[in-house]
């Protein structure tokens, strides 16, 4: 009983939460009431942006607390997070993954491949960036951008 009595004693033990990000959430974000579903899509990446996704949502860095939750179906995503640049097999199937998504819906390009390339671009098999092939309406640069800026986006998103 002396454990109970400590973790009660204790209490909850948290760092405080950052500081909001700057910058306008995007207009369809209003609509989605501060809470969002995600649905992560590898369009062709060295798989260095995953790795940092899945860093964001785990209890470190914990992007849940900020109303974002990872789904397995792009039927019930409000987010759809794209990665790498797009390759020739991957362009339809991206199109077809974000047009399955409900109204409204956002797309989130993180890294640089997925913004303009990065390392890829000129490559025979690439078709080009994520905003090149769906339209995008938040970008996160760096290469593998940190977990921190991942959260920044969706923070944005979900206005938390």
């Amino acid at each position: 009983m002396g454990l109970l009595r400590k973790i009660r004693a204790t209490g909850k033990v948290a760092e405080p939460a950052p500081p909001r990000p700057q910058g306008d959430a995007p207009e369809k974000a209003r609509e989605l009431g501060g809470s969002v579903q995600v649905r992560c899509v590898d369009a062709g990446s060295c798989n260095g942006c995953e790795i940092e996704i899945a860093a964001a949502f785990n209890p470190v860095y914990d992007a849940e607390r900020y109303g974002a939750r990872l789904v397995a179906s792009p039927r019930h995503a409000d987010v759809a997070l794209v990665t790498g640049p797009v390759t020739r097999n991957m362009a339809e199937p991206l199109r077809r993954t974000v047009a399955a998504m409900g109204e409204p819906r956002l797309v989130v390009a993180v890294g640089d491949c997925a913004v303009n390339c990065g390392e890829f671009a000129g490559g025979y098999g690439v078709e080009g960036a994520v905003s090149d092939v769906v339209p995008v309406d938040l970008q996160v640069p760096g290469c593998p951008p940190e977990p921190a800026e991942i959260i920044a986006a969706l923070r944005r998103v979900t206005g938390r």
